[in-house]
């Protein structure tokens, strides 16, 4: 763990997934924080087919984090299902990542972009193996992707917004996983980086991988997603008047 930033990978175990199965499918989920009794998350259904764009949309504390967070396998669910790919969460920890908002990270922590973005790589290597030429390489190749190969040696602890989102996708894009799980990455950030992070979303999309990004943005939807799933007070909402709704997620 890097300050508030999991990784929650070591000693699971790694499943074999139905090929014929969702991505994603979630069955009448409740979901709630450690000593609140009142839910986050109230009767969820959602299908994600295997290489969707799918955007999670509502406002500040509809719920949105908290459901990929149940996704990812950091909080408990109190009723319901999640399968992915098939199997229960924690089957298929090395074929799904959780990118986390900037705020959740301690950016005072002591350690370099590189090595932070090889730690994206961890879940492959287990705790106490040491990375590999290739592990290196998948590094450079997501540093430059992103345009930030030149800081690579910098502290995280220096970087701007702009460089701390980027850094944080370049972590999610070295696990190399199938189903990525982004959370708020346009948000507070300069246009530079919003272009690069929605031409990589594409480019995840071209490779046959699935994307749900928990946004607030409903700009470009139809041409950014293949699909959108409305969130208000934890609850699945109505598409609004005039709102995207894409391919089917029931």
């Amino acid at each position: 763990m890097i300050g508030r930033l999991h990784v929650p990978y070591s000693g699971c175990r790694h499943g074999n997934p139905d090929t014929l199965a969702p991505a994603l499918e979630i069955k009448n989920l409740s979901a709630g924080y450690s000593g609140e009794q009142r839910l986050a998350l109230k009767k969820i259904n959602l299908s994600v087919p295997v290489g969707a764009r799918v955007a999670i949309v509502g406002p500040n504390g509809s719920g949105k984090s908290t459901l990929l967070k149940s996704v990812a396998g950091l909080l408990p669910i109190r009723n319901g299902k999640i399968k992915i790919y098939g199997e229960a969460v924690g089957a298929c920890f090395h074929r799904t990542v959780y990118l986390p908002q900037r705020s959740e990270v301690q950016w005072s922590f002591p350690i370099d972009v590189r090595k932070l973005v090889l730690s994206g790589r961890y879940v492959h290597l287990g705790w106490f193996h040491r990375a590999a030429k290739e592990d290196y390489q998948k590094v450079d190749v997501a540093l430059n992707q992103l345009g930030i190969k030149s800081i690579g040696q910098r502290q995280i602890s220096q970087l701007s917004g702009g460089q701390q989102q980027r850094v944080l996708l370049a972590r999610a894009l070295v696990q190399d996983a199938d189903l990525l799980l982004l959370d708020e990455p346009l948000n507070a950030i300069d246009a530079d980086t919003r272009e690069i992070v929605s031409k990589v979303l594409k480019d995840l999309k071209d490779k046959g991988k699935t994307v749900i990004v928990a946004t607030h943005f409903l700009d470009k939807m139809a041409q950014d997603y293949d699909g959108a799933f409305y969130l208000n007070e934890g609850e699945e909402a109505a598409i609004p008047p005039g709102g995207f709704s894409g391919i089917k997620l029931r």
